[in-house]
């Protein structure tokens, strides 16, 4: 029995429940338990608040722990009773064993020795412990994720990590961090061992690794000073979209430089407290005050000028500009926005605060083609020091100058942006193994001459240096092998044109603010289309007409009666079942086939193994995806609509995407912000903007520098 048996079937039991929680008690069950404590009674605390009204589900949830760690709790008994069994007559009635030992019959008809009295001030005692540790703070290993559970403002977690008297207690001090060796746990699993975390200032990190390898948690400890930051240096993550009320969008980002606010709103009540002042007479206490107050000003006045203050509505102007939000977004209350602009909100508070250290978390995920060009380019002239965790190739080229690599529980550093990584990194593996395999060689060249010499009368001294020679030897460890993966897609039959054609369509939500407008667009089998543009221009609105998932107010769309059509879209998440398994899942859309059969397929995406049988609520994002990927493909689709199908994939797995696609001979007409992506599937890129759809004469980076100019070109 281990902690990931009891993981298991809590998620199983609460597909809901949140990662963190599973980890934490499965943690607790099996390793970090009081000998004393009633563990079951605790984990059945902890477990109410999941399930609500599903009592029936957790009675046979605790029925399943209960039997999982039936030898373990037995052992703690006897453990504990040990001491006391030298007098059979001081046990006490009330305990019983479960293996069918009934210590009430034993003891029948003698005296109990017990005090009551002692034993109901015990008992108080430890319901009082259950109580407590019931009540203990679960997230411990994301203590950013418990800020909002306990209504911790912005203001109060940033003023807690980045105190007022940081700004001038840095001057002359190194804003470089390193850390020679830090571990990092998620729960019970450790994420980093020994790690040294090595950060320059200036110096723009790219974090990359595999999905689920802890690069997430790192920035969360990173940004809660769980890792010893110098409390010199300023840190600020941005992880998850804002809170939505009636502040107005530029209002709220100036508001985020809590630094600035509280020096602001002090000068304002300095400036009052002195007007006052100002009127009374020329008594020597007034005077005193005044001069107290005017000195204090006169700090204020130099802190704001240091922070250049006065240029704060027009950097923040900027930087929601760059971020896509127009004169009248910026006016709009943060509530009107939706999720993925919220984050946009969120990114541009971060950027206008500007601190020493900052931290992100896949920001291309929630911004567009467009958004993304101006980012990378502010980005290449960030003064502080930034730690991005990204997927996006193209992004980390443009951004990076170092790579941190973190796998197998420390952290690899790489000069250079991400091609640079790539290249070193596989120079690097080649000669691991050449110097293995050379070793290997050599070992063997070693032991065969023992094996044949040892026993020669003439050759034995020489065998004996051999051995000697060979037990010197250190121990080798095999290199890494880089995983690699692999995703296919059935090929499809040829049907005769036109398969999907849109001709002076026009579509809107209401017939006097169209979002498309006379847009013609054709779709074959050797379509390979990428479409860009910025958010709210009609990318998606465009993908739905051509499914038929919307009708046109005007103009029409052509289909072949005999097409196969499918969509991944961006929010794809929703369209599965998380309460199902992947294999349950592909048997619900498509009966008929055998369990093996199902698992099979789903091997072509990388859904291999025992997570073919796990709940899809207790999937990764990329996972995910993966079983999105499959759904799709079981459709036998003539053409492929892709609305950002590379959000939650990492880097293997969009390598796998990428590849998949290229050799397959359907259309693709995909909706992407990933430049690698689209240069590597696409043919054509066309440009969604004005009411129209339209061919851009050129490549990617034409574009993106194309949105970059427009953009420093306005006012």
């Amino acid at each position: 029995m281990s902690a990931e048996d009891i993981a298991e079937e809590v998620r199983s039991s609460f597909p809901d429940a949140e990662e963190v929680i599973i980890q934490y008690l499965s943690g607790y069950l099996v390793d970090d338990a009081g000998e004393e404590e009633d563990v079951l009674q605790i984990a059945n605390n902890i477990l109410q608040s999941l399930a609500g009204d599903r009592q029936d589900i957790l009675e046979k949830l605790m029925n399943k722990l209960g039997d999982l760690l039936e030898d373990q709790l037995n052992a703690r008994l006897k453990n504990s009773l040990r001491p006391k069994l030298q007098n059979k007559s001081q046990i006490s009635s009330t305990i019983a064993l479960s293996e069918g030992v009934d210590l009430e019959s034993i003891n029948k008809g003698k005296a109990s020795r017990v005090d009551v009295k002692k034993l109901e001030k015990q008992e108080a005692k430890l319901k009082a412990k259950i109580e407590k540790r019931s009540r203990k703070d679960l997230y411990e290993g994301s203590k950013l994720l418990d800020a909002h559970r306990k209504q911790q403002s912005y203001e109060e977690m940033f003023m807690k990590i980045n105190p007022l008297d940081a700004s001038s207690s840095s001057k002359n001090k190194s804003k470089d961090i390193h850390l020679p060796s830090i571990d990092v746990n998620f729960g019970s699993n450790r994420i980093l061992s020994g790690a040294t975390l090595t950060l320059a200032h200036g110096r723009r990190y790219g974090l990359i690794g595999r999905n689920g390898v802890g690069k997430s948690t790192l920035l969360r400890h990173i940004a809660m000073r769980e890792v010893p930051i110098p409390p010199h240096i300023t840190i600020l993550f941005v992880e998850q979209e804002i809170v939505g009320d009636d502040t107005k969008a530029i209002d709220s980002v100036l508001k985020a430089d809590v630094w600035r606010d509280h020096l602001i709103k002090e000068q304002a009540l300095l400036d009052k407290q002195l007007t006052e002042l100002d009127a009374e007479g020329d008594d020597k206490r007034f005077v005193d005050a005044r001069e107290e107050l005017s000195s204090r000003l006169a700090e204020v006045h130099a802190r704001l000028a240091d922070m250049d203050a006065e240029s704060g509505p027009a950097r923040a102007a900027a930087l929601l500009a760059g971020l896509g939000f127009d004169e009248a977004d910026q006016q709009r209350p943060t509530r009107s926005f939706s999720g993925g602009w919220r984050m946009r909100l969120a990114l541009a508070r971060a950027l206008f605060v500007k601190p020493t250290l900052l931290l992100l978390d896949e920001p291309s995920n929630h911004i567009d083609l467009n958004a993304l060009a101006w980012l990378e380019d502010y980005l290449q002239t960030w003064a502080g020091t930034l730690l991005v965790v990204s997927h996006d190739r193209a992004f980390l080229d443009a951004v990076a100058t170092d790579i941190v690599h973190q796998h197998s529980g420390r952290l690899d550093y790489y000069k250079g942006n991400f091609s640079q990584f790539y290249s070193t990194k596989s120079e690097r593996d080649r000669n691991l193994r050449k110097e293995y395999e050379t070793q290997m060689d050599y070992r063997k060249h070693l032991q065969a001459f023992i094996d044949r010499w040892r026993y020669n009368a003439n050759r034995a001294a020489q065998a004996q240096m051999k051995i000697k020679i060979l037990e010197k030897l250190p121990d080798l460890q095999p290199p890494e092998v880089e995983e690699t993966e692999q995703f296919k897609f059935p090929e499809t039959e040829k049907i005769s044109p036109p398969l999907l054609q849109m001709n002076e369509v026009t579509f809107g939500y209401s017939h006097d603010k169209p979002i498309l407008k006379n847009v013609n667009f054709d779709v074959g089998l050797d379509s390979r289309v990428a479409i860009v543009g910025a958010n709210g221009a009609g990318k998606s609105t465009l993908i739905k007409v051509l499914t038929g998932e919307l009708q046109p107010l005007g103009g029409h769309v052509t289909r072949n009666g005999r097409l196969r059509v499918g969509y991944f879209a961006q929010h794809h998440v929703d369209t599965l079942v998380p309460t199902m398994t992947p294999v349950q899942f592909l048997a619900s859309k498509f009966p008929g086939k055998s369990e093996q059969e199902y698992r099979a397929h789903l091997g072509n995406f990388q859904i291999s193994g025992m997570t073919g049988l796990q709940l899809i609520g207790t999937l990764s994002g990329g996972q995910k995806s993966r079983v999105a990927f499959a759904v799709l493909s079981l459709q036998q689709p003539h053409i492929l609509l892709l609305d950002e199908p590379t959000n939650h994939l990492d880097i293997q797995g969009l390598d796998a995407l990428m590849i998949a696609l290229q050799k397959w001979n359907g259309g693709v007409i995909v909706i992407s912000h990933d430049e690698r992506f689209i240069t590597t599937v696409a043919k054509e890129l066309w440009v969604c903007g004005d009411g129209t759809v339209s061919k851009f004469r050129g490549d990617v980076q034409s574009y993106k520098n194309l949105i970059v100019s427009k953009v420093k070109a306005k006012p």
